[in-house]
């Protein structure tokens, strides 16, 4: 079968692997589609995603297909089901494991990260991290039901009413993704702030965002009582605390680079009471962001820009690609 290897630092290559085998309690799975994550970009330049990725791996952390095989203690899903796979595996022994942390894990196992994913034909994942999806939900949409997860977690940490003004800052794929789930949560006003007026347009006419371009307009100060900082860098970090209205809650997601800090004001965070909070990976969030899709609450298809198959991933990667929403690898397709 063919698999995309990281072989080394910034090192790609489609190589012909064997069919993996499973162990009892795996699942088998023909590829569908693999979402490229900003995760991925990093483990292609050598940083930690949610654990470090050691060569030669085959990456692809978020996926869909359909179950080919099964072991002989799998009862959850049979052979021929349509799935998406949780790629995080919990050990369960930890101290958070044991106490209802797993995002936490000091042992954490990830499909596509320290095991290999979906960036080749056939992948194998524990049973407990496969999910079966519903008829009316694509396994294009099902490929990115990770990064959603991630994003559904991330709101789950949060207080919300319906009163509330949201401001979601970044718009990248998570970003629009916070700005779908929030309305879907009930949020009665959600600006999405970027820099593409394209993506910002995108936005409102598919999702009824409000929007504002932050390159050309002025960020209001302490106006909004969420703010979900979807960019992982200085600026934008202080932005979000600046854009904080008094008793706001503060989520930041993105992930910034690990020697990164940025300044806060200690007496905007006591004066404004603030809650400033981080959100790691997505424990059990699967069902919920499965859920969203089969109602229509989320729609990840409209922010697809690029398709792509196994050769053109390393363009992405290593940023040779320009204007990218979110970008898929067609693997099997919707008949793998």
């Amino acid at each position: 079968m063919d698999a995309l290897v990281l072989t080394g630092l910034k090192q790609l290559e489609v190589k012909d692997y064997d069919k993996p085998a499973i162990k009892p309690d795996e699942v088998l799975v023909h590829t569908a589609f693999a979402g490229i994550c900003g995760t991925d970009k990093a483990l292609y330049a050598g940083l930690p995603g949610s654990a470090s990725a050691v060569p030669p791996i085959v990456l692809g952390h978020e996926n869909s297909g359909v179950v080919a095989e099964v072991g002989e203690n799998v009862t959850n899903v049979k052979v021929g089901d349509r799935v998406t796979v949780d790629p995080n595996i919990y050990c369960g022994q930890c101290k958070y494991c044991r106490t209802q942390r797993q995002e936490l894990c000091e042992h954490l196992d990830a499909v596509g990260v320290t095991r290999d994913g979906g960036f080749a034909e056939y992948f194998t994942a524990p049973a407990k991290v496969v999910y079966p999806i519903p008829d009316n939900v694509s396994l294009k949409a099902a490929a990115v039901i990770e990064p959603i997860s991630c994003a559904v977690h991330g709101v789950d940490l949060l207080e919300l009413h319906p009163y509330q003004k949201a401001f979601v800052l970044g718009d990248g794929f998570e970003g629009q993704l916070f700005a779908q789930i929030l309305l879907a949560r009930g949020v009665h006003e959600v600006t999405l702030g970027g820099r593409s007026d394209e993506k910002l347009a995108n936005n409102r006419e598919h999702f009824g965002v409000k929007t504002l371009n932050t390159t050309k307009e002025e960020i209001p100060a302490d106006e909004y009582d969420i703010v979900i900082e979807a960019v992982g860098n200085p600026t934008t970090q202080e932005q979000a605390l600046h854009a904080a209205a008094r008793g706001a809650q503060v989520l930041m997601f993105g992930v910034g680079n690990p020697d990164d800090k940025f300044s806060v004001n200690t007496y905007d965070v006591f004066q404004k009471q603030l809650t400033i909070q981080g959100a790691f990976i997505n424990p059990y969030t699967f069902e919920d962001s499965i859920a969203l899709l089969a109602a229509g609450k989320v729609d990840p298809l409209p922010l697809f820009s690029h398709e792509l198959d196994l050769n053109g991933v390393e363009d992405f990667v290593a940023g040779k690609l320009g204007k990218v929403s979110k970008a898929i690898v067609k693997v099997g397709g919707e008949n793998a």
